[in-house]
């Protein structure tokens, strides 16, 4: 295999550090999460009081300052262990990093040191019901009152994090006749009135995640809450489109870290079960199968692995996210359907991890954009306009 020379010393330390801490606080009640629809909130502030929350942002709003390194192996590793319900990477390299790039000062002191700690679980409010991967078609307003504040109507879906959200950056139109260019992300903290969360959403897979609908009943949001302050109002859309492609590449590091254990499980099992009185590693349909899998996650693991470096970079442009979003999770349900099959009955039997990994898998091709528009964005930039 080819060596991977992303990572320093300190940053395989720390993966140590971490996979210790999954060990811990995590592998022993992931299940019963599983069951409940939800982690409990004390895995969070035990994050925070490890400092594994927010490690990127800087130490004066209680990070680490760390390098994106730290949080690309707390993914992989969360990944590999078929950690789904754990929702940290949301919280501390999406939520944070907006308000850090767009928030006020009065923001950022306010809300970075309380996501960082644990005290405080973020979540982002993009799809609608009727508004997915199409994010100029949200139909949610925020229109501002005559004492400046803003005042929040609609609902959304599939918001990561939710049930657990104390904050929640919600994307808005502030100007509804300007369509995409009236788009605004405001600030809302749980017990506002006329905010609500709904139920918790029973999904296909990921069934530890908090995955929720919240709606929005004529919340009056301070002026102040409105990210970045006046100088950002109606300027949300751009700051999407900004913080995508890390947002699609952070869909792509846990697609291959997950993609590799689900090759490393099969390869343990297939040693050891047989079938006509042989180990089903001996059949060449097994052995030609996996060697076709290993190939193919070893490509897409150099090919993020340089995405990493571009990002760290600040030069991973939007079409190369895509591109990494839509091949690595489309693999990675290749690589999921493959392995159940080689685990053969088994292979659908919830208590073994391929096969909540096979159901965990499938959204990956469909949140942080479809992958049907990651192909739009990959055309678009080849000069390919559609319509």
């Amino acid at each position: 295999m080819i060596e991977r020379t992303l990572f320093s010393p300190d940053h395989e330390s720390f993966r140590d550090s971490f996979r210790r801490f999954m060990e811990k606080e995590i592998a022993p009640f992931h299940a019963e999460w599983e069951e409940q629809g939800y982690v409990d909130r004390a895995v969070w502030s035990k994050a925070g009081e490890n400092g594994y929350l927010c490690m990127t942002m800087p130490e004066a709003y209680g990070g680490s300052e760390a390098d994106k390194l730290y949080s690309v192996i707390q993914m992989e590793e969360l990944a590999r262990g078929g950690f789904t319900g754990i929702g940290f990477g949301l919280h501390s390299e999406i939520v944070a990093p907006y308000i850090l790039h767009y928030g006020t000062p009065e923001q950022k002191a306010r809300y970075l040191p309380k996501l960082a700690s644990g005290e405080m679980v973020g979540a982002i409010a993009m799809s609608e019901p009727a508004a997915g991967s199409d994010l100029q078609g949200i139909k949610a307003t925020a229109i501002q009152q005559a004492d400046g504040s803003y005042l929040l109507n609609g609902s959304k879906t599939f918001i990561t994090n939710g049930w657990h959200a104390d904050l929640v950056v919600v994307v808005a139109k502030t100007n509804p006749a300007a369509g995409g260019k009236g788009t605004s992300l405001l600030l809302v903290e749980r017990g506002m009135p006329g905010f609500s969360v709904g139920q918790r959403l029973k999904k296909l897979g990921m069934k530890a995640q908090d995955t929720s609908e919240l709606f929005f009943d004529n919340v009056r949001v301070p002026a102040d809450n409105l990210l970045g302050g006046k100088a950002y109002e109606n300027k949300g859309f751009i700051c999407l489109m900004e913080q995508l492609p890390w947002e699609r590449l952070q869909i792509a590091i846990g697609a291959v870290a997950a993609s590799q254990a689900a090759i490393d499980w099969t390869v343990d099992y297939v040693k050891e079960r047989k079938v006509f009185g042989a180990p089903v590693a001996s059949f060449q349909n097994t052995r030609f199968t996996l060697a076709e899998l290993q190939t193919q996650v070893q490509v897409a693991r150099v090919f993020v692995d340089k995405c990493c470096e571009l990002i760290g970079q600040d030069k991973l442009d939007t079409a190369t996210a895509s591109m990494a979003k839509y091949w690595t999770t489309d693999l990675q349900c290749k690589v999921m359907d493959e392995c159940v099959q080689l685990f053969g009955g088994y292979g659908y039997m919830w208590e073994y991890p391929i096969t909540r990994a096979y159901a965990d898998a499938r959204v990956q091709r469909i949140y942080g954009g479809t992958n049907e528009i990651m192909k739009e964005v990959i055309t678009r930039s080849m000069g390919l306009g559609g319509k």
